[in-house]
């Protein structure tokens, strides 16, 4: 389970650290690929290929099925923690998210997240003052 905030800097060689907390539970190995709302998701290989076969039943007459299958899917690159509990971004990636040097990895319980910190900043902040309108809604579906 990853849960938590954690600070890093992108090196020069385009390498994040994974939080030490999380990296036992990786066995060397991750998947990360384009998020939701300007981020990168950061799966481990079992969480990711579950995703997946979920993602690959989409029904392919429906278009919007197939554009987030490509966004996901083609967008994916596995990807390996280095012996310094860094992974390499690549650059398609790390544009996609707009990542400078400060990124902030937040854990989502089976995914973690990786954004450029002042967007995670922007976005907790206008998500923290809608959290009650958020909850309400969110009451319908069991929540």
């Amino acid at each position: 389970m990853f849960i938590g905030e954690f600070n890093y800097k992108i090196d020069a060689k385009k390498r994040l650290a994974v939080p030490a907390k999380f990296r036992d539970d990786l066995d060397g190995k991750v998947v990360v690929t384009r998020g939701l709302d300007g981020c990168l998701f950061l799966y481990q290989l079992d969480e990711w290929r579950k995703l997946a076969e979920k993602i690959s039943n989409l029904p392919l007459s429906q278009a919007d099925a197939r554009s987030f299958a490509r966004v996901m899917l083609a967008g994916a690159m596995e990807v390996e923690i280095d012996s310094s509990g860094r992974i390499l971004i690549p650059d398609y990636l790390k544009e996609y998210a707009d990542l400078e040097k400060e990124i902030t990895i937040a854990g989502v319980y089976n995914r973690m997240e990786i954004w450029d910190k002042d967007k995670w900043e922007d976005y907790k902040e206008k998500t923290e003052s809608e959290v009650g309108d958020i909850a309400e809604e969110l009451k319908e579906l069991g929540v």
